[in-house]
């Protein structure tokens, strides 16, 4: 930064935001995202006064310091008419450890709390750049990995930018003493047992001693990473459109007759398309062996995260986690919708007079009779249509239905006996005799 820091970021920050007038900074009140929302309140007051700016702290719970950041935090928003706000999350540092765990609750909470056309901007510098890179060298990452942050970028549904990559922490300290900016130190920072600290403290400065250009070195490496991603992307894309069907599952015989590296390229992009968390090598490998190539009558599985691969008739399926349903029994009184679990939308049950329409319909409960809703059927089913009986398994086999979602689909019973899946059978039990009263059964997503 030159000898006028405050001018050079303002105009930094101008360029960088582009046309984004929503903004909203996520601010834990330490010296980068202090030097970013005090910048960006700067550039509002003289130059954009458009600017629709409001600051977000995430109340991680985990230091003993924690109200008095926030109650920090607050007073300089405050100082600068910014709007604050401020969530507290719950980190399970069971998952992936502390600093990850802290990040996936704190990204979480970002997505939950934007707004519509609201861009998030967080403060990471040139310095955290380079970290970045070296943590991903440490693990082995391939040029995704090593692409490290992208300035601008789309993550959860939101547009989320990076404005300060290119600027060192020197030059944000700049900014900071010429505006005598006052700052968070997190003590947490000090900890060389975390993987960044124990870079930035103990490795990092003696790179930056003997090579003072080292970080923006690895910025270019990341950048060419990001550029050969990229390209690939491009390459790919046509392909693994091909390969891909309307539900978004994967061929796997089209994926038979390319190059295992061609393969394995279609793979990370196809479950990164699907929300997945990139698997390591070992994992991709696994997908291939042990779920695309498994015995046809195999239920063979990985998990990623809260994800898994399956593989159904030569396809390919990401699956998020779901809630085991097959043991629930739901009691229904068909006069009130009922309201599936675990998002699969409602019954609801319509009195007709004919039985002139292809829709699921079925002859009303007599006296005797009380209607559950189950997920789960074994044994012989007469369907209506078929002219003799199946077992269970074979007739959701014959209708196309994935194993995971044989125990999701709502079961409509009469005491103990199946009537219906509705949207997929019907069975002989539920026919009318001497003119029974019928009703449609509908299954909803809403």
């Amino acid at each position: 930064m030159n000898s006028k820091p405050a001018t050079f970021l303002l105009q930094h920050l101008h360029n960088k935001i582009g046309d984004a007038r929503k903004l909203c900074v996520a601010f834990s009140g330490g010296l980068d995202s202090s030097v970013l929302l005090a910048g960006l309140a700067e550039l509002r007051d003289n130059a954009l006064p458009d600017i629709r700016l409001r600051a977000l702290h995430i109340h991680h719970g985990l230091s003993r310091f924690a109200d008095d950041w926030v109650a920090h935090c607050q007073t300089f928003c405050l100082q600068r008419d910014i709007p604050f706000s401020v969530i507290k999350v719950q980190v399970n540092a069971q998952d992936g450890g502390i600093e990850a765990a802290a990040r996936t609750a704190r990204y979480q909470a970002f997505s939950e709390s934007l707004t519509a056309g609201e861009v998030l901007l967080t403060a990471q510098h040139l310095n955290d750049q380079c970290e970045t890179f070296m943590l991903a060298l440490k693990r082995g990452s391939g040029p995704a990995g090593l692409s490290a942050m992208s300035a601008d970028s789309s993550a959860q549904g939101y547009r989320l930018l990076r404005p300060l990559l290119d600027l060192s922490r020197n030059q944000l300290e700049a900014y900071a003493t010429q505006h005598q900016l006052a700052w968070i130190e997190d003590d947490s920072n000090r900890d060389a047992r975390f993987d960044r600290n124990f870079l930035r403290l103990d490795i990092l400065p003696d790179l930056y001693a003997r090579w003072p250009h080292f970080a923006q070195a690895t910025a270019r490496s990341a950048l060419l990473c990001a550029e050969q991603e990229a390209l690939l992307d491009e390459l790919l894309s046509e392909s693994l459109k091909t390969l891909t069907d309307q539900q978004g599952s994967l061929s796997v015989d089209g994926l038979r007759h390319v190059s295992a590296v061609r393969r394995s390229a279609l793979l990370r992009r196809w479950l990164g398309a699907c929300g997945a968390r990139m698997p390591s090598r070992e994992q991709l490998q696994r997908i291939w062996d042990e779920v695309a190539l498994s015995r046809e009558d195999a239920q063979a599985q990985l998990v990623l995260g809260k994800m898994m691969v399956r593989r159904f008739r030569q396809r390919l399926y990401v699956l998020p986690e779901h809630q085991p349903l097959k043991d629930q029994i739901l009691c229904w009184d068909p006069v009130e919708k009922l309201v599936l679990p675990d998002g699969l939308g409602c019954l609801i049950a319509d009195h007709v007079l004919t039985a002139q329409t292809a829709d699921c319909l079925i002859r009303q409960p007599r006296a005797d009779e009380k209607i559950t809703v189950r997920f789960q059927v074994q044994g012989i089913i007469e369907k209506v249509g078929r002219d003799r009986a199946r077992q269970a398994k074979k007739l959701w086999s014959e209708l196309g239905v994935p194993p995971w979602e044989r125990d999701r689909i709502p079961l409509i019973y009469y005491n103990d006996q199946l009537m219906a899946a509705p949207g997929w059978f019907t069975t002989r039990q539920s026919l009318t005799e001497n003119n029974e009263a019928l009703w449609r059964i509908v299954w909803s997503a809403a």
